[in-house]
C-alpha cells in the first residue's frame, strides 16, 4: 500500500527541483532559449515526466517566476517580524518598503536579471490570464503587505494618504523595480568616470521619501 503522504512530499520535491533547476537556466541564457526537453535534461528526468508536473512551458515559466518571488517576499517577512516593525510608524514601514529593492539590487541581481527575461518572455507570449493567474496571486499578497502601511498612514499620518493606495503601490513598484533591473543587468549609461549605482538608487528612494512623507 502506497504512503500517501510520502508521495507527496516526493513530489513536492520533484516540483522544487524542476524549478530550481529551470531557474537556473532561465536567468542564465533567458528564457526563451530554453526548451522543455533542455529543462527536462538537467533535471535528470525525460520530458514526459516535466510534463506531468507542467503542462506547457508558459505554465513552468510563470511557476518558477511566482515560487522565486514567493521565497524572496518571505525572506524578508522573516526579517521583518525579527526586527518587530509592526511597531514602526508608517512612514518607517515605507521606508522599509523601499529599501527592499535596494536589497534586490545588492543580494539578488539573479531575480531582476530573471524578471527582466520573464516580462519579454511573457509579453512576447501573449500568456493569457488564466495561465498568470499564480503570479497575478503572488502580486496581490504583496499589495496586502502594502495596504498594512496604507491602513497605519491613515492613522499615524506620516504617509500622504491625499493619493489612492493602488496609485502608491503601483508608482513606487514600477519606478524602483523599473531602477534596480536596469542597474543590475546594465541597461544603464557608464561615463568614462564610472559612477556608484547604489549612490544613484538611493537618490530615488529619497525623492520618493520625500514625495510620499508628511
Amino acid at each position: 500500500m502506497r504512503n500517501k503522504e510520502k508521495d507527496e512530499a516526493q513530489m513536492a520535491e520533484k516540483r522544487n527541483h524542476f524549478l530550481a533547476k529551470s531557474y537556473e537556466l532561465f536567468t542564465k541564457k533567458n528564457i526563451e532559449s530554453v526548451s522543455m526537453i533542455e529543462v527536462a535534461k538537467e533535471c535528470g528526468y525525460g520530458t514526459t515526466t516535466l510534463y506531468r508536473y507542467y503542462s506547457t512551458k508558459p505554465e513552468l515559466v510563470v511557476a518558477v517566476a511566482t515560487w522565486k518571488w514567493d521565497q524572496f517576499i518571505n525572506e524578508h517577512k522573516s526579517y521583518k517580524q525579527s526586527k518587530k516593525l509592526n511597531d514602526v510608524n508608517a512612514a518607517g514601514l515605507f521606508e522599509y518598503y523601499l529599501d527592499l529593492f535596494l536589497a534586490m539590487y545588492q543580494k539578488h541581481s539573479d531575480l531582476l536579471r530573471f524578471n527582466q527575461f520573464f516580462n519579454m518572455y511573457i509579453q512576447a507570449e501573449g500568456i493569457g490570464a488564466e495561465v498568470m493567474k499564480p503570479y497575478r496571486d503572488m502580486i496581490d499578497r504583496q499589495k496586502a503587505g502594502f495596504h498594512i502601511i496604507y491602513e497605519k498612514a491613515l492613522q499615524d499620518h506620516t504617509i500622504r494618504t491625499d493619493e489612492s493606495e493602488d496609485e502608491i503601490f503601483n508608482t513606487t513598484l514600477h519606478l524602483m523595480l523599473a531602477a534596480v533591473t536596469r542597474y543590475a543587468v546594465g541597461l544603464v549609461y557608464t561615463p568614462d568616470h564610472g559612477f556608484n549605482a547604489m549612490r544613484e538608487l538611493e537618490k530615488l528612494k529619497e525623492a520618493l521619501l520625500l514625495r510620499y512623507k508628511t
